[in-house]
């Protein structure tokens, strides 16, 4: 009996044996860069078993593995999924590593074409182009509807804009020192090579930065990791161009280890989907690569893309309704064409040279340096041009912009209500023309010439031209299996210098280059070492100063990974220091706006860990945590650096705090994360510029609005589900349900000219505190809080495709102005309360607006061919096919700055200083046609 029983348990034991050592292991690696792939799904066909690759792309199935014939099937969003057969005998181990994944075209067609909107980029005015998920090639649901679906209701991720991500190419960081954002033009047009990308999102670890709360994204454009081969493509749309044409060709790595990638492209057009927006933009990139051994490589890359636009305006709802949303106040007829004075002008180059150092099989060093030099400009008109009369300038002209409140009928109907024929002629001239009038500019400016004086309008640009080195280093270590060091370190210096520049007299020859406003003469002058400087076309004006910065950082990391639990820590240090150099002396600030100032020094530093629980291969649980303490940007540091020194009173660093928990569920049928998250932005400031009507009372003045230790709050929760419901038809739907407000009531100061109107308004030496702004509660202007998105997608296996989405949004509010709920807002010249305020009517006025709900019907599809060694791809798209009207966002005019002026002005059916917004585009097209060889 003993002996049977002995070999009974030595019988069960061998089977166990065998069974613990039957396994099926590999790795998946992208067929374009050769890179492994994480988050591939790897399941047995037959079979209710399947994992996901780590983070080396590796895969490893040691328990219950099915004996016989099997079909290994990997997939993953965005490639075409590949069926692998196999032969797993008892006690043995296969091994099928390597195995290749090409990106599906048909899928990632719409991710390499979208053409981003005029307010997009234009995030000199309003921030509001968080759309780093429009590069990322590897996002989850959630993430390619916010870029796809939501992105043109200026929809922002988490409400925070994209100076809170990271945008590197080949492991450079692009985020601009002046605002931290991303100027996405620098590398517009050049989608072919920017194919090849690496995303990490939220405060996921990158291995090559520390990034930020909405993530990393690292673009390789190594000439030996782009794929093979010649890409020619056409595109026509009515959004921000009218035409496209790319040609790209890569090499490949080649017999004698050198590689190379070329690229061209021109988007072209007269006017975009708003009046008169014209768009003209060549690209150029050329990246070359030298394997030098089986260790070193050196890649050197350049980019240049010079482009230019026409912007369009935001309107207020009496404009809207006398014309419509594609209305631009900008523009107007010039010799039969329409000519915009608003244009932004982009040509800064990029070069680097990049070394791969492999120091042995498990390190790599990777050593970038990049040169990036060229300007920014931005045109407009001025209308204060004068001449010396008995030596102080006098003069000036009409301000040329259509919609200057004084000729709108609303204006009329406000100081003229006994004599309404006088609104009716300024409702009938608006809507007949409503436009910039060239002409009568020239005319002024020719006539004044002849009487021996100087041009009254101008056209001029504000200039922008900066200088920058940055240095990196990137480490990257493989302790073992389950240990990954991250390391970096990096440096970046920058020049930049601003002016304004003439660019066009509008028929005139001389400008005399003071400050019309002022009202003495030493106050009047732009530069007290250039007295009543005559100036022309090409010449400098107005203000000129030079801003330094210099930014010195480390970050290390180390991501840990095991069978059930991933973790990670990652810890950084960052210096950054700010100055100002005056080449005018202003006769505004004539003691602080010459020479070089003081210099600012923040240090900052951030701490972040995260871990990952896989319950099972279909249940994991992700939970991340941070706090960053960084330096304000240049832009929200001077509160007037283009007349002086002087700074945010109390400027210091501005932390964030984030946290964020998601649930995964991952079957071969269905995908789905649910994400909840909470960030607070901490003592941040900004600055804003403008006319204030009732400032102390009654008093006029263009100020600048310091808003400094602001709180803001982030919180919400995001779902993102999709389902393989047949082999064909794929059903999808999002949602984003945030509460963004500000936290606290923040400080609120004012600076301004130091003229006697200023003195007389209560500021000392031009500055003025108002103590605290009433916000906290008030929503931020972060475009739909909400926003809802469903959808399907058809796929033929005739190499056809087709999706519709739905999608809503709601509760998007008007940025508030911060002065109107200040002090200023009740308080009369003597400091006391007004005597007719009324607290009700007063609550009634501060109310925050919130736009109406919309809802907007998106259609895509493509079909693509095999011709020969030819690949031909053409897909569409169709936006907003209802041609739904809708407000995507706006501010209150901070002109209305007393309860008086602005209850006065309310009590009007059309407010004469009413919101200004932006509206969405009506019903838009995009048709894109390639031919890869």
């Amino acid at each position: 009996m003993n002996k049977i029983f002995l070999i009974f348990l030595f019988g069960i034991f061998t089977q166990f044996f065998h069974a613990q050592n039957t396994i099926v292991r590999g790795s998946v690696l992208d067929a374009l860069s050769y890179e492994p792939i994480e988050g591939v799904t790897v399941a047995i066909e037959t079979s209710s078993i399947f994992l996901l690759t780590d983070v080396l792309g590796v895969f490893e199935f040691k328990e219950n593995v099915p004996l016989g014939e099997q079909i290994l099937r990997i997939s993953k969003t965005g490639f075409i999924p590949k069926r692998y057969p196999i032969v797993v005998n008892e006690g043995q181990t296969v091994n099928i590593t390597d195995m290749i994944l090409e990106r599906d075209a048909s899928q990632t067609a719409d991710l390499f074409t979208i053409t981003l909107s005029d307010d997009e980029l234009n995030d000199d005015v309003s921030g509001a182009d968080n759309i780093s998920g429009l590069l990322a090639s590897s996002l989850d649901i959630f993430q390619r509807t916010a870029a796809f679906e939501f992105s043109s209701s200026f929809f922002r991720v988490r409400g925070l804009d994209s100076k809170n991500g990271s945008i590197l190419i080949n492991g450079i960081e692009m985020n601009k020192i002046y605002n931290g954002r991303p100027q996405w033009s620098n590398w517009g047009g050049l989608n072919d090579v920017l194919r090849n990308q690496e995303l990490t999102w939220g405060l996921t670890p990158s291995n090559y930065n520390f990034g930020g709360v909405l993530g990393t994204t690292n673009i390789n454009v190594r000439a030996s990791k782009a794929r093979a081969g010649s890409r020619l493509t056409y595109s026509s749309s009515n959004r921000s161009y009218t035409n496209r044409l790319m040609a790209t060709h890569a090499s490949g790595l080649l017999k004698n280890n050198w590689a190379y990638t070329v690229s061209i492209g021109r988007r072209w057009g007269n006017e975009g989907y708003q009046d008169a927006t014209s768009y003209s933009s060549n690209s150029f990139f050329t990246s070359v690569e030298k394997k030098l051994n089986d260790n070193h490589s050196l890649n050197l890359t350049a980019i240049y893309t010079p482009n230019r636009r026409g912007k369009s305006s935001p309107n207020t709802q009496e404009v809207f309704d006398l014309k419509d949303i594609k209305y631009n106040e900008y523009w107007g007829w010039q010799n039969g064409e329409k000519r915009n004075s608003r244009i932004k002008e982009v040509n800064e180059p990029i070069i680097m040279l990049n070394h791969y150092w492999n120091l042995n099989n498990k390190t790599t060093l990777n050593t970038n340096v990049s040169y990036q030099f060229g300007k920014i400009g931005n045109s407009r008109i001025d209308y204060n041009g004068t001449d010396l009369i008995d030596g102080f300038p006098q003069g000036g002209g009409a301000n040329p912009s259509p919609t200057y409140y004084q000729k709108l009928p609303s204006y009329a109907e406000r100081n003229f209500p006994d004599n309404l024929g006088i609104a009716y002629g300024a409702l009938k001239a608006f809507q007949n023309d409503g436009q910039i009038d060239w002409n009568t500019m020239y005319k002024a400016n020719i006539e004044n010439t002849q009487n021996g004086g100087n041009a009254i309008y101008a056209l001029y640009e504000d200039r922008v031209d900066d200088t920058q080195i940055t240095v990196n280093g990137i480490l990257t270590n493989q302790i073992n299996d389950n240990v990954i060091l991250n390391a970096g370190i990096h440096y970046k210096a920058l020049k930049s210098e601003n002016f304004a520049e003439v660019i066009d007299l509008l028929g005139g020859s001389t400008y005399l280059d003071v400050d019309g406003f002022a009202t003495q003469i030493d106050e009047a002058q732009n530069d007290l070492l250039n007295p009543n400087r005559i100036v022309g076309v090409g010449d400098k004006f107005k203000y000129h100063y030079n801003l330094f910065s210099h930014e010195f950082g480390v970050y290390a990391q180390s991501q840990f990974s095991y069978n059930k639990v991933d973790f990670y820590i990652s810890g950084s240090v960052k210096n950054t220091e700010y100055e100002r150099e005056g080449i005018y002396q202003n006769g505004g600030f004539p003691d602080s706006s010459l020479g070089i100032g003081h210099a600012l020094i923040f240090t900052g530093f951030g701490l972040k860990g995260g871990v990952t629980y896989k319950l099972t291969g279909k249940h994991v649980f992700d939970f991340n945590t941070g706090y960053i303490s960084r330096a304000p940007t240049v832009q929200n540091t001077y509160s007037n650096s283009r007349e002086n020194h002087n700074t945010v009173p109390n400027s210091g660093n501005e932390t964030v705090t984030s946290m964020d928990g998601s649930y995964i569920f991952r079957s071969p049928i269905v995908k789905a994360k649910l994400t909840g998250y909470y960030t607070k932005i901490a003592d941040a400031s900004e600055i804003s510029f403008f006319f204030a009507d009732g400032i102390g009372g009654d008093n006029t003045a263009f100020v600048q609005e310091i808003l400094q230790g602001i709180d803001k709050i982030h919180l919400g929760g995001e779902l993102g589900v999709e389902a393989q419901v047949t082999p064909t038809i794929k059903l999808k739907g999002a949602a984003a349900v945030g509460q963004f407000t500000y936290a606290n009531n923040p400080n609120l100061f004012l600076s301004t000219e130091p003229d006697a109107e200023a003195e007389a308004a209560g500021f000392i030496n031009g500055f003025k505190d108002f103590g605290k702004s009433n916000l906290k509660n008030y929503k931020l202007a972060s475009g739909p809080q909400t926003a809802l998105s469903v959808g399907f997608e058809y796929r033929d296996p005739e190499y056809w495709w087709f999706g519709a989405t739905v999608n809503f949004f709601k509760d998007t509010y008007v940025d508030v102005s911060p002065l109107t709920r200040s002090s200023n807002f009740n308080t009369d010249f003597d400091g006391n309360v007004f005597n007719d305020y009324d607290e009700d009517l007063a609550r009634a006025l501060l109310k925050q607006e919130r736009f109406d709900d919309y809802m907007s019907v998106n259609l895509v599809g493509g079909k693509s061919w095999k011709i020969g060694k030819y690949y031909i791809g053409f897909f569409g798209s169709i936006n907003n096919l209802l041609d739904e009207v809708y407000k995507t966002g706006g501010f209150e005019q901070g002109r209305n700055a007393n309860y008086r002026e602005l209850r006065d002005d309310k009590a009007l059916d059309t407010p004469v200083f009413g919101a200004k917004y932006w509206y969405g585009r009506g019903a838009t097209y995009f048709l894109n046609l390639n031919v890869r060889l």
